[in-house]
């Protein structure tokens, strides 16, 4: 047998296959690009960060992952979930290994786009969930998996589909976070005494020991009385010594390790006082040992934490509860058919949904992305809730829904879906963006050249992308275009560098470096320590693949019949 490890990891055809994209540039539509308060010539205000774009997604990540690497708090997508069903805007059904490879590629880059303590939900039907389980446990690390939510999407029973064998009526939503620093907000109530309603009453203890360096006091049967009594914080609480409480309790490993052994030697039916354990601020913890033959079970009784005391005193005493994996959604996915007047038949999501999400994983003024967006419920949820939000989508529905609906929310329009939960009036803005043609293409004899729909800003805002420098064009200096460090600077231009324009230049740079990227130069190089110069095209041709948009998820003309979706129309008419 081989002694080469190998890793646990889900293969498919076309898996080693890469596709390295372009990472394009983005160009702003300001006549899209829309706010509540525009200012005096008309555009809008810079401070809004949201962002929609329209485009492939693959590319569009590409395009964000310079300046947005580690900034995302929360990522929710929603993909095409293969099954094979023809829906209305998307061709949900990619042969299996394709849609893999689809979705490698964009979670690749969605993890670097998370911040530390970010975390990214992704919501899938049960004919490609397990496989998105591996594939995610690969990407982001199986020690990050946080749980599955189970999503219950359609009543028992209520469906048009009756030629189906089976009705599905749950959906998985996979949680990951970037790493250990990702903690989810939690529900809190009062911090509940109803279990403190225990009293011990002792004697003189029967023997003393020491264990684990601790004293303990037993006291068999004839010593000691155990009583109930009206809950208060005087009292104690009583806990089974048994399960899970034996590995992840202090008290319970101790139970475990040094008393419960102790039955020949002490009997049955004893009581323990141990002491210098608890965090109650008694300085000992009561344990009750088997009380049959055989029995291995026990209890221990411990007071209200001294934290909890302490709270209470200060009125503030509260106790997170566990977010529970199944969510039943049923009746918001019934009635959001028409939710920010973006009729979107096939796997539109309700913004209760998105907004359960955010709630919990995000604060206000947090950055939120999804990369398919849809018919725009996490753009409109966002907004509601105060988040910053970024979303990307490919189709026309960019425009025919998701423009038109992000708009409704910013003027106040939009009176359903989560508007009066959160209070929402109106407000903000966004900016629209384009996907830039690629960069090089093949003129008519076959050779790569620059494209002639880039004018002289584009192009240097693309070759600082492609080379990995943040575009910062100088007002004063026109050679510092981007900077890759404070001393670092680049500069683009189609023009021919002579030996003259290098020297003036090496002396106005000084102690700092730039690199020039030109079409041609002519001189020593050389001779100037703070220079480099690189030619264009030809310095970035085997940077990625011009031209390519990878395997897209392709848009299908196809008009749905009723019989494909399982709706409640009754719910709907509501």
């Amino acid at each position: 047998m081989s002694e080469k490890l190998q890793k646990l990891e889900l293969t498919w055809p076309g898996k080693d296959e890469r596709f390295n994209p372009e990472p394009r540039i983005l160009l702003e539509d300001t006549s899209k690009s829309y706010s509540k308060e525009p200012t005096e010539e008309g555009s809008v205000k810079p401070t809004f960060d949201n962002m929609l774009i329209h485009g492939d997604n693959l590319l569009a990540l590409k395009a964000l992952e310079q300046d947005y690497t580690g900034k995302i708090k929360c990522i929710y997508i929603d993909p095409p979930y293969n099954t094979g069903n023809a829906f209305e805007h998307y061709d949900d059904g990619l042969e299996h290994s394709i849609w893999l490879s689809l979705m490698r590629d964009r979670l690749e880059i969605l993890r670097k786009l998370l911040a530390e303590d970010g975390v990214i939900f992704v919501q899938i039907d049960d004919s490609e969930s397990s496989y998105l389980k591996v594939l995610m446990d690969e990407v982001f690390g199986r020690n990050n998996y946080e749980v599955t939510f189970y999503v219950q999407v359609r009543y028992a029973g209520k469906t048009l589909a009756e030629k189906n064998n089976y009705q599905k009526l749950i959906e998985h939503i996979h949680c990951y976070r970037k790493s250990e620093l990702y903690s989810p907000k939690k529900e809190t109530v009062d911090y509940p005494l109803d279990a403190f309603c225990w009293e011990i009453i002792t004697k003189e203890p029967t023997k003393v020991l020491e264990l684990k360096g601790r004293k303990v006091e037993v006291f068999t049967e004839d010593r000691y009385e155990i009583k109930q009594v009206p809950a208060g914080k005087n009292n104690l609480k009583e806990t089974w010594a048994s399960g899970t409480v034996l590995k992840n309790n202090a008290s319970g490993k101790f139970f475990a390790d040094y008393l419960a052994p102790r039955v020949s030697e002490d009997g049955l039916k004893v009581l323990y006082k141990v002491y210098g354990i608890g965090e109650d601020g008694l300085g000992y913890r009561f344990f009750t040992g088997p009380r049959k033959d055989g029995a291995t079970k026990g209890k221990f009784y411990s007071g209200v934490p001294l934290v909890r005391l302490e709270q209470m005193e200060k009125g503030v005493a509260l106790k997170e509860k566990s977010i529970e994996n199944f969510w039943d959604f049923a009746g918001a996915f019934g009635n959001c058919r028409l939710e920010g007047d973006a009729e979107f038949r096939g796997g539109k999501k309700p913004e209760a949904l998105i907004s359960k999400i955010l709630e919990m994983s995000t604060n206000k003024g947090d950055l939120v992305l999804d990369s398919f967006l849809g018919s725009g419920s996490t753009m409109a949820s966002a907004h509601k809730m105060g988040r910053k939000w970024i979303g990307i989508e490919m189709g026309d529905h960019c425009y025919t829904h998701c423009l038109k609906r992000i708009k409704k929310v910013i003027n106040g329009e939009d009176h359903g879906g989560i508007t009066e939960t959160t209070g929402w009036k109106n407000g903000g803005g966004f900016k629209f963006y384009e996907l830039a043609s690629s960069l090089i293409v093949k003129d008519r004899y076959g050779q790569q050249v620059i494209s002639d729909k880039y004018d002289a800003d584009m192009l240097a805002e693309a070759m600082c992308k492609i080379l990995d420098y943040h575009y910062q064009p100088d007002k004063e200096k026109y050679w510092k275009q981007g900077f890759s460090s404070e001393k670092s600077f680049i500069y683009t231009t189609t023009m021919s560098m002579q030996e003259t324009s290098l020297s003036a230049l090496a002396e106005e740079v000084g102690d700092n470096n730039l690199l020039i990227c030109c079409s041609a130069f002519r001189g020593n190089t050389n001779a100037y320590p703070n220079i480099s110069v690189k030619k264009i095209p030809a310095a970035i041709l085997k940077k990625c693949e011009w031209g390519a948009t990878g395997y897209p998820f392709q848009l299908k003309d196809y008009q749905p019949k009723d019989e494909d979706f399982e709706f409640d129309e009754e719910e709907s008419e509501k």
